[in-house]
């Protein structure tokens, strides 16, 4: 069973610690022990050790970081902190073998799956009582699936994150050590909004889990991480929707068809690779009222996004042409899946009925699209995948009274199809769509 360490960020902290099996008292933060009742206490000592700092009698466990250790009765941590990296799995043994705590701990700077792989490996090559955490939202895993670490105890805060990557004491004495665990990896992830929405379809749901962030700049070792970590399931979004699939195990025939990922569903170690952005699309044109049979799309992007969208466009009969703003790409995907293609430079938005943005043009910075928007009339129907603000697309479809589809009913249409593949709950598109709203 997980035990948990508050880490007092102030005074006051003491005083809300029901969740808490310990408390650690920071002598960097705060300036004397507290009194608490009924919870074991460890001090953690910075900038050298001061036994004068323990008061009369003092029973709680001592960490003394990197340093000798003491004449003292207590239980002694030796600690080690990496704030830049982790290193491999047998450095971390090496660094933490020679210390000469009753416990040893870890703490490194996680910034990829590699990085939660080698604190993996090290918590089942390393015989000796310990705790290792990753730093880092990256890390977060890590302090939930503490006992699947073999670690004496894991940290929260109470108040204040007093480390990069915890989570509150309350939030996870709820979740436990076998919560459910989804999340998204992507980059950048900074404007995402698929957090909020999961964590209000699980509360919806009754269900205990953590959807976590990974905003890492590869994928290697995220096979492993998944089924190590025991990670349910994952949604997969830019630039990642392609290159995912050498990881999986399988593919589903829409995915496969489509050639792009959104979803990994982790069955018993087996990962398996579905596309429900194509949902996620049906879903945002039917709530838009635009009917796609027999009509002319121009799509405009080259990634997964646009493979999803493409795959839902032709396989409900419509006349579908790609352009980019890189053309070799474009001609390339218009060539797998079977549609037409454009340069950017020979098409016109007078030449379509329904116009579709899959770039991110207007979601992480400027740029220009791929064809001029200026003489979209009427008669469009103008489709963005960006969410959460007005694009100058969308705002000139409205100024020219077109109908528009949002990337929020995509989003959202998207993430309930991703839940109940993990879950197995459906039907949660209006609890996810009012949580972005």
């Amino acid at each position: 069973m997980m035990r948990i360490c508050a880490s007092l960020g102030g005074i006051r902290d003491a005083d809300d610690l029901s969740d808490a099996d310990m408390a650690e008292i920071r002598t960097d933060i705060l300036d004397s022990v507290p009194d608490i009742d009924g919870k074991e206490l460890l001090v953690t000592f910075r900038d050298g050790i001061d036994l004068s700092f323990l008061p009369d009698g003092y029973e709680g466990m001592l960490d003394i970081g990197i340093s000798e250790r003491p004449d003292t009765g207590s239980t002694i941590i030796s600690s080690y902190h990496d704030y830049a990296s982790t290193p491999s799995w047998d450095a971390i043994v090496s660094q933490l073998d020679v210390l000469p705590g009753d416990i040893v701990k870890g703490a490194y700077s996680v910034h990829d799956f590699t990085d939660l792989n080698s604190i993996f490996r090290a918590s089942r090559e390393l015989g000796r009582r310990h705790v290792l955490l990753g730093m880092g939202e990256a890390g977060t895993v890590t302090r939930i699936r503490s006992s699947l670490l073999g670690n004496e105890f894991t940290f929260g805060y109470v108040s204040t994150p007093t480390a990069p990557g915890q989570m509150s004491v309350s939030e996870m004495r709820r979740l436990g050590d076998d919560c459910l665990v989804t999340g998204i990896v992507g980059r950048p992830l900074d404007k995402s909004a698929s957090p909020v929405m999961h964590a209000a379809a699980m509360g919806a749901a009754g269900i205990d889990g953590a959807y976590l962030r990974f905003d890492v700049p590869r994928l290697d070792g995220i096979d492993d991480a998944l089924r190590d970590y025991r990670i349910r399931g994952i949604n997969v979004t830019i630039p990642y929707k392609t290159s995912i699939l050498p990881y999986l195990d399988r593919l589903d025939p829409l995915a496969a068809s489509i050639g792009a990922v959104n979803t990994v569903v982790n069955e018993g170690g087996r990962l398996v690779g579905h596309n429900t952005d194509v949902e996620g699309v049906r879903i945002a044109m039917e709530h838009a009222g635009i009917c796609v049979r027999d009509r002319r799309a121009l799509v405009m992007g080259t990634g997964g996004a646009a493979r999803a969208c493409i795959g839902f466009l032709t396989g409900e009969g419509c006349d579908v042409t790609v352009t980019g703003r890189n053309a070799g790409k474009a001609a390339v995907l218009a060539g797998e899946l079977g549609c037409s293609h454009r340069n950017k430079d020979s098409a016109a938005v007078a030449m379509y009925d329904i116009i579709v943005n899959c770039t991110p043009v207007g979601m992480y910075g400027e740029g220009e699209y791929p064809v001029s928007i200026d003489r979209i009339n009427r008669d469009h129907s103008v489709f963005d995948m960006v969410y959460g603000k007005d694009t100058d697309l969308i705002l000139a479809a409205r100024a020219a009274g077109a109908r528009t589809a949002t990337g929020a009913d995509m989003l959202a249409g998207q993430g309930s199809a991703s839940f109940k593949l993990w879950t197995g709950v459906p039907d949660m598109f209006e609890t996810m769509r009012k949580a972005i709203t």
